[in-house]
């Protein structure tokens, strides 16, 4: 549809105009660019320049898009997305010893030698600190059920040793209670206040991507449902007086594990009272049945 006179062939690349020799000489696939009289071709950045124009000449459409994609019911989840893209890339999940992402490790102590080392010494630290919370209480306890309660303690301790102090509420395998706290492969999510059916903010976060998240990740929480001060402590501190054997696991579990912790984003964390109560059903181990033969 263009005329001879005037018309030129140019490469899309540059702009550079053919001549027959040159055309004879280009590789396969080459992509050109056919002018006709009057047209001129910069190479790629023409098509640059056109876009450009197209935004400028659209903007109030391009400004309003924007805001329909920012503002509607599914924003929250697009803004997520986009502070994720950011915030990821600079991430560096698969690496685990320190000589292979020296920046994670920037700000602790040296003996730390790679990742997995560090979050399980995190772990043990809240662990511990639960165990010195439960301790601490016995000054509540009847002074006639101290030893009881200590004897209670005493064997949660030995447990949590077992477990080495970590593993023993993010676990990947049941019979493995030693694993370690979390997995370079994936992400922990949120899980909201316990009364939703999850985060309504989409918090996830992998705390062995980069320096930022494994600092972001110490600030997440572990929420006890049945709450640890308000009800499963004073609950175990009630049972040991009665003289009843009390069922100790049941305690460990609640206190320790994740039938009753869930790992929370700080802003979820519910921090008024749970009104839960334990199950006055496992306090006490079952008695013993006797039967007489006559």
């Amino acid at each position: 549809q263009l005329p001879l006179a005037g018309s030129r062939l140019c490469l899309y690349e540059d702009g550079t105009e053919l001549t027959e020799s040159y055309f004879r000489a280009l590789p396969p696939q080459t992509e050109l660019v056919l002018l006709g009289p009057g047209e001129s071709w910069r190479g790629c950045a023409s098509d640059i320049e056109r876009l450009l124009a197209a935004f400028c000449s659209q903007q109030g459409a391009v400004v309003e898009a924007a805001r329909r994609l920012l503002t509607d019911e599914r924003a929250p989840h697009r803004q997520k997305l986009l502070a994720d893209l950011i915030h990821n890339l600079s991430e560096n999940i698969l690496a685990e010893d320190k000589e292979d992402d020296k920046k994670w490790f920037e700000g602790l102590e040296s003996r730390f030698k790679n990742k997995s080392s560090y979050l399980r010494h995190s772990c043990e630290s809240r662990m511990r600190g639960y165990m010195r919370e439960v301790s601490g209480f016995i000054s509540n306890v009847h002074p006639a059920a101290r030893d009881a309660y200590r004897e209670i303690i005493d064997l949660m301790a030995d447990k949590l040793k077992s477990v080495k102090y970590n593993g023993c509420y993010f676990d990947r395998r049941e019979e493995e209670e030693a694993a370690r706290l979390c997995t370079a492969e994936g992400w922990f999510s949120c899980q909201g206040p316990f009364d939703r059916d999850d985060c309504p903010c989409k918090h996830s976060i992998n705390p062995y991507s980069n320096r930022e998240s494994r600092i972001l990740f110490s600030t997440w929480n572990l929420d006890h449902i049945i709450e640890k001060k308000r009800a499963v402590v004073p609950e175990l501190a009630e049972a040991v007086k009665t003289g009843r054997e009390v069922n100790w696991e049941y305690f460990y579990q609640l206190l320790f594990t994740l039938d009753n912790l869930k790992l929370v984003h700080i802003a979820c964390h519910k921090k008024t009272n749970h009104n839960l109560s334990c199950d006055k059903n496992r306090i006490y181990r079952a008695m013993k049945k006797t039967y007489v033969i006559s």
